[in-house]
């Protein structure tokens, strides 16, 4: 385990910021549109620097990485969040081995370990400006679950997190059961 701990950021790459998602909300549901940019740009988010061995071995957070001989190709890193959702902190995949199936595998392995510790479902949040990851994760069965104007009051380029949530189906040990 601890040899993969200085490989954990190489998914870390840019991204291209293509459009936002401007959302909506009208009678307890919400929902949004699209807005492309005319001049696309790209944007990398910092390496994580993080105590990552308390991850290891963990029952409160996973890192999961996916490998491509010894190499970093993709990581997703979960927390058990108080209303019982795995809360995805990062998802990352590197360029070359985007739209391959790694960031569905990712996710896969993440549902699985959330239902292994009687979550309720996946959570996440993602600037609106990052509209191709807010695509996957629609694709993904993920649906938009609220808005906030004021997370990124720090940060002048981004104008809303969005927060996203994917609900199991059936999940055992649901709140009804525990009652």
């Amino acid at each position: 385990m601890n040899q993969f701990i200085n490989i954990v950021n190489n998914a870390n790459e840019s991204f291209p910021i293509i459009g936002k998602i401007l959302p909506g909300f009208s009678n307890g549901i919400w929902s949004y549109e699209e807005e492309l940019y005319e001049t696309p740009s790209e944007i990398r988010f910092p390496d994580d620097k993080l105590d990552w061995s308390t991850y290891i071995n963990s029952n409160e957070k996973i890192v999961l990485l996916a490998l491509h001989e010894d190499a970093c190709i993709g990581q997703i890193r979960l927390v058990k969040d108080w209303n019982r959702f795995a809360y995805i902190e990062n998802i990352a995949v590197k360029k070359d081995f985007r739209k391959s199936g790694v960031g569905h595998l990712l996710l896969e392995a993440a549902e699985t370990w959330a239902k292994e510790q009687s979550l309720i479902g996946l959570s996440l949040e993602a600037q609106n400006d990052n509209l191709i990851a807010c695509r996957f994760y629609v694709k993904e069965g993920f649906v938009l679950g609220g808005v906030d104007t004021l997370k990124q009051s720090a940060n002048s380029n981004i104008d809303l997190t969005l927060y996203w949530y994917k609900l199991f189906e059936k999940t055992k040990g649901t709140a009804d059961e525990q009652r």
